[in-house]
């Protein structure tokens, strides 16, 4: 693979004042093309490309833009290879996990073009006499959407796709580390049928980001990413209201009892904890274990470790691939490290270096036992496949070590107890829930998003995910003629 990426403003590819390599962090020789590092002036460009596309935009029919989107859904179902190949290499996805993350965007899509014949507003009975009461949805106009490196298909199309089948037009700040993706997305979009000015993407890093953020045509941000900065996203849109739609951080517990399935929990462990190297929002990161069943737990747990094969994402025997980039291999391993001194390390804890896995950012699956509920490694989110033990001696200290934490976005209990189970989800402290499930997963029918620190806004996708991008009007009609009245204030 060798993409030139550039910036999409308008309907046109735009090179930035400058660019840089991008790079496969399975094995940093393999140059994969490189991307724009723009400025602010692309940005200003993408938002007055987005603010004159618009109104156009908004004036077209809703099923016929839904029609467009299933344009896109048809393109995405055909180019899934391609654009799994792209992801696998640049974000370190292996490929059948980028294949899967393919599948799920087109349903999103799907969803959203759906949603084009169901965004009713509601008649209602009025107090006044001859009057006739209902509301409507209006788009809110441009939209600003900056998203992350580690679902660099399915994040940018869950929101490109409500909102412009909303009416709204777009400008897109996707991750740096993952700029082919969202060329590929352009040139979808634009094939699909999306009118030129109506997506747009600017490549680049804070600078771009901050200017869309900062544009006073930029009606309203959806952001995904860390919770530092996506609060301080949330603080700088507060002051200039604008609506803001933030998911954030995780650490994410998997809660198991005396009387659950050991195997099936230690495998849903690693599935959530390991699979896709553990940089997923909705990855497990506690394993919140009943002292009785704790070692059992430990130790189907490491079997399954033991047959996870790292290696180049395109292998098709790799089981895991790297950390995204150097920074974030650096950050795993520096938990890895305070680890050491918060809890016993029964197998993993260190880089990879063997042969060919010395020229990627691998960290080995790694678990840490007999953690305390409030050590740095149970409460900060690490973004790698680095799970943490804590051991409980009953359901009510399982529910409140998993809620000890600053984030809410997922939670699993393991249990062959019903009435456990309920008692664990009705006071899990999440957005999302998961009985004798993994942590990980979401539906594009269901709504996504955490609590507390974890979201800020209404969820992403399910039924009301284009409402973000709307506004709500009243309207009264006096269809009788003559003066008001009723009941006036």
């Amino acid at each position: 693979m060798n993409i030139e990426c550039k910036n999409l403003i308008a309907g046109e590819w735009v090179d930035g004042p400058d660019s840089t390599p991008n790079l496969c962090p399975a094995d940093t020789d393999q140059h994969l093309g490189s991307a724009p590092v723009s400025g602010s002036q692309a940005a200003h460009d993408a938002i007055a490309a987005a603010k004159a596309a618009q109104p156009a935009w908004a004036a077209v029919t809703a099923p016929a833009r839904g029609a467009i989107l299933y344009n896109l859904v048809r393109l995405l179902e055909q180019n899934t290879d391609r654009l799994a190949e792209a992801l696998a290499l640049e974000e370190g996805k292996i490929l059948a996990e980028a294949k899967g993350e393919v599948a799920k965007t087109a349903r999103y899509v799907e969803y959203a073009a759906g949603d084009c014949r169901r965004m009713a507003g509601m008649t209602v009975p009025s107090e006044i006499p001859g009057t006739w009461a209902m509301t409507a949805w209006n788009p809110l106009g441009v939209i600003g959407l900056i998203t992350p490196w580690n679902f660099p298909v399915c994040i940018p199309l869950w929101k490109i796709a409500p909102a412009i089948a909303a009416g709204n037009a777009v400008v897109l700040k996707p991750a740096p580390e993952t700029p082919a993706t969202a060329h590929i997305i352009g040139e979808l979009c634009l094939e699909a049928g999306v009118p030129p000015g109506v997506v747009n993407i600017v490549h680049g890093d804070a600078e771009p980001a901050k200017a869309i953020i900062e544009h006073p045509d930029v009606a309203a941000i959806s952001f995904t990413g860390s919770t530092e900065v996506g609060l301080a996203i949330e603080a700088r849109c507060g002051a200039l209201h604008k609506p803001i739609q933030c998911e954030m951080g995780g650490k994410n517990p998997i809660i198991v009892l005396d009387d659950a399935d050991i195997a099936a929990a230690a495998a849903a462990a690693a599935k959530g904890g390991f699979g896709s190297t553990g940089q997923r929002c909705t990855a497990t990161s506690r394993a919140i274990v009943m002292e009785s069943v704790a070692d059992a737990f430990a130790a189907e747990l490491a079997a399954h470790a033991a047959t996870i094969r790292p290696g180049h994402p395109l292998d098709p025997s790799t089981t895991m691939g790297p950390s995204v980039s150097e920074r974030q291999l650096d950050q795993v391993l520096k938990y890895m490290e305070i680890g050491r001194g918060e809890a016993e390390i029964p197998f993993g804890g260190h880089r990879l270096t063997e042969g060919a896995l010395a020229r990627g950012y691998f960290p080995a699956p790694t678990l840490l036992d007999r953690v305390s509920a409030t050590a740095r490694v149970a409460t900060e989110e690490i973004f790698g496949p680095v799970l943490s033990m804590i051991r409980v001696k009953s359901v009510e200290e399982a529910i409140a070590v998993a809620n000890g934490v600053r984030y809410g976005l997922t939670g699993s209990v393991y249990t062959s107890d019903l009435s456990r189970a309920f008692q664990v989800i009705q006071h899990l402290e999440a957005g999302i829930t998961h009985v004798n499930n993994p942590t990980i997963g979401g539906e594009a029918h269901l709504p996504f998003g955490g609590i507390k620190h974890t979201g800020t806004g209404p969820r992403e996708m399910g039924p009301g995910a284009w409402k973000f991008y709307a506004e709500e009007k009243a309207i009264y009609i006096n269809h009788a003629g003559g003066s008001r009245k009723g009941n006036l204030y």
